[in-house]
């Protein structure tokens, strides 16, 4: 599909205002980095314990976040679900050693239970582990005069648990455990007598100790940096040296721009964050070879051209093919920016920045930089380039000459 047929724009023509707007961009993000210390890395990398609750109603994340804040050292982060059904939080902590993080964690279930009492003193079903509640039921069952037997009422106690995970964790009243096997009216009866029922619930627990996020954190980075060697040795073997340079420049670039922005508008970089920088490395690297590769071309069959003519030709004959790619990929990582909820926040921002620092780093500086490396080695072609002695003629040039020579010999 050909979006665009014999374009002549001069990219190369606009390359100061784009480089100086990525020096710009570059300069605030490092400087945003040495203000906050680094980036603000996400508990998978600094240690720390992650809950995942459920609320009946929608839930007052301020008040919430005033309340665990006096009660918890360190950083504190709630954080509002949207993606997930609505009415969640994830709430984050970070821990200073990992005897804190069984603490932590009661601290905040027991801080929800103040704010969210309902006066019960009974254990919450919502929030009682499968065994506890098989405990506490078959004392409820005996007091009821009902007899069930040990594998009927485990039986009973996960077909509870069954239902009220299929109902996203909060069952609102015990009356609609009646189409669930196995309860009758009087197991109802005993629940009502045995257990009262929250306003939320907790889904799941992360805990990540700290010594595995300075590993993570070690790990991540070293991913990245192998890489870029990677795609520069490759680059360099399947090109010449001065490209694996230019696009891995390039590329480190888009990195470092990705990662000040991060630490510009204050997002965490997780686990997912970094899958999407390691995407984003080959997506960008790969738009550049194809760039790269088509100037190649041309430079075997219009030598007497200069770089830049080379460059901006080889740019318009794969404009389709980027806005496309790019275009498309755009879109998508857009909508689920945009769509996709706190969750895929962080990773969907790094790929909808990415593609847009990537797609005009291939044309406005990677490719700058093979223009000014063959200024400064005073020369008028890339080094892959030999000009020869004699001027290469043009294929119509040539053509006239083969059917003017036939004419002169029928002649």
């Amino acid at each position: 599909m050909q979006l665009f047929s014999n374009t002549s724009f001069d990219f190369l023509k606009y390359k100061w205002p784009f480089i100086a707007a990525s020096l710009a961009l570059t300069a605030a993000g490092l400087i945003s980095l040495y203000v906050h210390g680094g980036p603000l890395y996400g508990i998978d990398f600094r240690g720390g314990a992650e809950m995942k609750v459920r609320f009946k109603d929608t839930p007052p994340v301020q008040q919430i976040r005033d309340a665990l804040a006096p009660k918890i050292k360190g950083e504190i982060s709630v954080v509002s679900i949207t993606s997930a059904g609505g009415n969640q939080l994830l709430i984050g902590t970070e821990i200073a050693d990992e005897k804190q993080l069984n603490a932590n964690r009661d601290t905040i279930e027991s801080t929800l239970r103040g704010m969210f009492s309902t006066g019960d003193t009974k254990p919450d079903l919502n929030n009682t582990a499968s065994d506890q509640v098989a405990d506490l039921l078959r004392g409820g069952l005996s007091k009821a005069g009902a007899s069930v037997s040990e594998q009927e009422l485990q039986s009973l106690v996960k077909a509870v648990k069954d239902y009220s995970t299929a109902k996203g964790g909060i069952i609102s009243s015990f009356d609609e455990l009646s189409g669930v096997s196995g309860v009758t009216p009087q197991v109802i009866a005993a629940m009502k007598d045995t257990f009262s029922l929250g306003p939320f619930a907790v889904i799941s627990t992360d805990v990540v100790g700290p010594k595995i996020g300075a590993e993570l954190e070690r790990k991540a980075i070293y991913a990245t940096l192998l890489a870029l060697a990677g795609m520069l040795v490759f680059i360099g073997f399947r090109f010449e040296w001065i490209y694996g340079v230019a696009a891995v420049i390039a590329v480190f670039h888009d990195t470092i721009i990705t990662i000040g922005l991060f630490s510009l508008v204050n997002k965490e970089i997780s686990l997912t964050v970094v899958a999407a920088l390691l995407t984003l490395v080959g997506y960008s690297m790969n738009d550049t070879i194809v760039i790269f590769d088509r100037i190649r071309e041309n430079l075997k069959t219009m030598r007497r051209d200069s770089l830049t003519s080379f460059i901006n030709l080889s740019v318009n004959q794969t404009l389709s093919r980027t806005v496309m790619t790019s275009g498309l990929t755009f879109l998508t990582a857009l909508a689920l920016w945009l769509l996709g909820g706190e969750v895929l926040n962080g990773f969907s921002f790094a790929l909808v920045v990415g593609i847009l620092i990537g797609t005009y780093s291939s044309v406005f500086i990677a490719s700058p930089i093979l223009i000014f490396w063959q200024d400064l080695m005073g020369q008028k072609k890339p080094a892959s380039v030999q000009t020869p002695a004699k001027a290469v003629e043009k294929p119509a040039k040539v053509a006239e000459k083969i059917v003017a020579g036939r004419k002169a010999g029928r002649g």
